[in-house]
């Protein structure tokens, strides 16, 4: 098998993966992803035991046990380019031989689970509620550098998707994966359910205007409206399209669920936020658990 270039795949001097600074022993199978460094003390604040600190940048990483269960919890920072690094390096963890630089012969597949903020684009999914993703759409671009293959299902609601929302030579293609059917069925009970759509920015993509007008003022309302055979996208935030994109071409399971802390439709933002985010991780940790 063809030895991976140290260009290619760079390492620290210890032999940890450049940007997240770990080594394979030093995560589990589960990995909760946030994007904000001081969410991954909140979560590890849960758990019975902590056996792994490591931090590098914005790759904030606690390994632990919750209710016996081993799980990593790791920052993402913020955008899906972050996703690119943190999913490529995890997957090189479990799937590649560092020390020999060749792709293992039998593969794992992770369980891959955001927990993160989100806005809503449906008038009924209020502030504070939780929403699980069944798909991730993105309309930052990143995985058109990657050859990302549509099931049947995932081809027919991206075209009805693009001819509902076309680029006109503007944005990226837009681009479609589905969760983990798997995870999706251990955690979406009691949670609202839906697409959720990934930008590559908080102001101009998701059509916030302070002193610049966005090119595309319609884009809400497109977002909103877009519905193929009861396939709704239900809220918007920045890194889900990535993490299921990612995820189904390197093999892994992924699941991204999110506390509503701002209903764009009713222009509503929460006041509770904090609470509810205490409240999804509890509900996460302990629907884990049992995996």
């Amino acid at each position: 098998m063809s030895k991976i270039a140290e260009s290619e795949l760079i390492l620290n001097k210890d032999g940890s993966v450049y940007h997240l600074n770990l080594q394979p022993e030093e995560i589990s199978d589960i990995i909760i992803n946030v994007g904000d460094p001081d969410r991954v003390a909140l979560i590890s604040s849960y758990f019975d035991t902590v056996e792994v600190k490591k931090n590098k940048r914005e790759f904030v990483t606690h390994t632990g046990t919750y209710k016996g269960r081993r799980m990593t919890v790791l920052s993402t920072g913020i955008g899906t380019d972050n996703i690119d690094i943190v999913y490529n390096e995890l997957d090189a963890l479990v799937n590649i031989d560092l020390k020999t630089r060749t792709i293992k012969e039998n593969l794992t597949s992770l369980n891959l689970v955001r927990i993160g903020t989100s806005g809503s684009l449906q008038a009924n999914i209020p502030v504070d509620g939780f929403v699980c993703s069944s798909f991730g759409l993105g309309l930052d671009g990143l995985l058109n550098f990657y050859n990302l293959v549509n099931n049947d299902e995932e081809l027919a609601i991206i075209e009805a998707f693009r001819a509902h929302l076309p680029n006109k030579s503007i944005f990226p293609e837009s681009y479609l994966a589905k969760a983990s059917d798997k995870l999706v069925a251990t955690l979406s009970p009691d949670m609202y359910v839906g697409i959720t759509a990934s930008c590559s920015g908080f102001y101009g993509p998701q059509m916030r205007q302070l002193r610049l007008a966005p090119s595309r003022p319609d884009l809400i309302d497109k977002l909103t409206s877009f519905d193929y055979n009861g396939h709704r996208v239900t809220n918007f935030e920045m890194e889900t399209g990535a993490m299921y994109g990612l995820a189904k071409l390197l093999g892994h399971h992924c699941c991204s669920v999110n506390v509503i802390v701002a209903n764009r439709i009713a222009q509503q933002y929460s006041t509770k936020a904090e609470e509810s985010m205490h409240k999804l991780v509890v509900t996460v940790l302990d629907r884990l658990s049992k995996l």
